[in-house]
C-alpha cells in the first residue's frame, strides 16, 4: 500500500527544457569578437580609406552605367522660341545653321554635322573663297586699267561675272557637284556684295565695281609712278630744275679741272722736248734745227681722241704763250707756213740733267757712225789679200 501510495516522478518534456539558460544562449545574437572594431588610430584610418575607395568605385560605376544607358535628347523643332526652350529639359535646342524636325538635326547646305553642331564645309568654303578672289581680280584689274589708260570697264554686270566664273572651272577643280557648287557660288556672291560697290536697276541685273580703296593694289608700278608725278608736278618741276642745274655746274667744273690738269701735263712735256731739242741742236755744231713745229708736237703728244677736242690744245697754247722761255714765230717749212716753237733759255735749272742725257745720246750717235764707217772700210778691204 505504501509503495502504491508513492507518486512516480514526472518526466520533463522537451519544451520544458527551453526555459533553461543554455537554450536561451543558443537562440540569442552572437557577440562580436574583441578584435572586430579598430583598437587604434592607424586601424581606424585604414578603415576610413577602404570605405572611401569603395564608395568612389561604386559612384564611378554608377555614373558609367547611367551615361551609357541614357538616351540622347531629341532636338527641338526649329520654329520653337528660344525663351520657351530655356525652361524645357526634354529636348536640345536646334544649333545655328541647322534644321531640326521631329527631334532630328540636318545641317544647311555648306555645313556638316559634328556632334550637336553644324560647322562649315571646308570644300565649299574654299570654293567660295576662290570665286570671291576671281571676281575681285576681274573687277579691280578692269577698273585699274581704266584709271591708268582710260581703256576698260568700271561697272561689270552680274551675268558677266557668272560667265567669268564658269570659264575658270572652279567646280571641276574642287570636285563639287552642281548643288554644292551653287551653294558655294551663292556664298561667294554674298561676300562680293559686302566687299564690292553695287548698284541695281529695276529693268536690269545688278552691276558691281571695285572700291577705290582696293583698286590701288592692282595698279601697275608704271601707272603708280605716272600718277604720283602728275600729283606732285608743282613740286617736282623746281626740284628737277635745281637738280639738273647742279649736275651741269658740277660736270662743267670737272671738265675745267680735267682740261687744266691735262694741259699742264702736256705743257711740261712740251717744255722738256723743246729744251732737249735746243741742247741737241747746239751740241752738234748747229747742224740741227732748234725749233719744232707746233702741230707736230700736238700730234705727237695728244691721243686721237684728245685731238678732237680743240679746247685742250688751246689751253696748252695759252700756257706756252705766257712762258717767256719759249718763242713762237711763223716759219716756212717745206713751202708751207707753220708756227714753230723754240726754247730760248740757256742753262736752265733742269738743263744739267737734260744736257747729260743729250751728251749720252750724241755719244751713242757718234759711236753708231764710227761703227758704220768701220764696217764699210772692212768690206772694201775684204777683197785684198791679207799680209801675214
Amino acid at each position: 500500500m505504501a509503495s502504491s501510495s508513492r507518486k512516480r516522478p514526472k518526466t520533463l518534456s522537451p519544451h520544458s527544457s527551453s526555459s533553461s539558460p543554455s537554450s536561451f544562449s543558443q537562440y540569442s545574437i552572437p557577440e562580436p569578437s574583441p578584435g572586430f572594431f579598430p583598437s587604434s588610430i592607424s586601424e581606424f584610418s585604414r578603415l576610413i580609406a577602404v570605405v572611401t575607395i569603395a564608395a568612389s568605385v561604386a559612384l564611378f560605376c554608377n555614373y558609367l552605367v547611367t551615361y551609357f544607358n541614357q538616351q540622347p535628347k531629341p532636338f527641338c523643332d526649329s520654329g520653337v522660341d528660344v525663351d520657351f526652350l530655356s525652361g524645357v529639359d526634354n529636348c536640345e535646342p536646334c544649333p545655328s545653321n541647322g534644321i531640326c524636325n521631329d527631334g532630328n538635326l540636318e545641317c544647311e547646305h555648306g555645313y556638316r554635322k559634328q556632334g550637336n553642331l553644324c560647322i562649315e564645309d571646308r570644300d565649299i568654303n574654299a570654293a567660295a573663297m576662290k570665286i570671291s578672289e576671281l571676281v575681285e581680280v576681274r573687277l579691280c584689274e578692269a577698273y585699274a586699267q581704266y584709271l591708268c589708260s582710260g581703256i576698260g570697264t568700271i561697272w561689270v554686270q552680274k551675268d558677266d561675272l557668272s560667265t567669268y566664273i564658269v570659264e575658270h572651272r572652279v567646280m571641276e577643280d574642287y570636285g563639287l557637284d552642281e548643288h554644292t557648287y551653287a551653294h558655294a557660288k551663292l556664298r561667294a556672291m554674298e561676300n562680293i556684295r559686302k566687299l564690292m560697290e553695287r548698284r541695281g536697276y529695276t529693268s536690269g541685273p545688278d552691276e558691281f565695281k571695285c572700291p577705290d580703296s582696293l583698286v590701288e593694289r592692282y595698279k601697275p608700278i608704271t601707272c603708280r609712278i605716272h600718277q604720283w608725278v602728275l600729283d606732285h608736278a608743282l613740286l617736282l618741276v623746281p626740284v628737277c630744275v635745281v637738280l639738273v642745274g647742279s649736275i651741269l655746274i658740277l660736270l662743267k667744273a670737272l671738265r675745267r679741272h680735267y682740261l687744266l690738269t691735262r694741259a699742264e701735263e702736256i705743257y711740261n712735256k712740251v717744255c722738256d722736248l723743246l729744251e732737249e731739242n735746243a741742247l741737241i741742236s747746239r751740241s752738234i755744231d748747229g747742224e740741227g734745227e732748234p725749233w719744232v713745229v707746233a702741230s707736230w708736237l700736238r700730234d705727237y703728244l695728244l691721243s686721237p681722241r684728245e685731238r678732237k677736242d680743240p679746247l685742250l690744245w688751246r689751253k696748252v697754247e695759252e700756257l706756252v704763250q705766257d712762258d717767256s722761255r719759249l718763242d713762237r714765230y711763223p716759219k716756212m717749212v717745206k713751202g708751207e707756213a707753220k708756227i714753230v716753237w723754240e726754247w730760248q733759255v740757256e742753262g736752265s735749272l733742269s738743263s744739267s740733267g737734260k744736257r747729260k742725257k743729250t751728251e749720252e745720246s750724241t755719244l751713242r750717235s757718234s759711236r753708231l757712225k764710227n761703227s758704220t764707217s768701220n764696217e764699210q772700210s772692212f768690206r772694201f778691204k775684204a777683197g785684198e789679200p791679207l799680209n801675214c
